[in-house]
């Protein structure tokens, strides 16, 4: 049976830069966060489609 870790609530949007990537972690609606790590080259195509967004 695997380990099981407690869930620590779900928190702000947090966006970290651990060792060569950017690990970004995102609320989610109902409980937990969603854990996505990224290069630089993904952390600039992110921004440019949020901006087309929000443009």
């Amino acid at each position: 049976m695997a380990a099981m870790k407690p869930r620590t609530g779900d928190g702000p949007l947090e966006v970290t830069k651990e060792g060569r990537g950017i690990v970004m972690r995102v609320p989610l609606e109902g409980g937990g966060r969603l854990v996505v790590e990224l290069n630089a080259d993904e952390v600039k195509g992110l921004a440019d489609a949020l901006q087309a967004v929000l443009a």
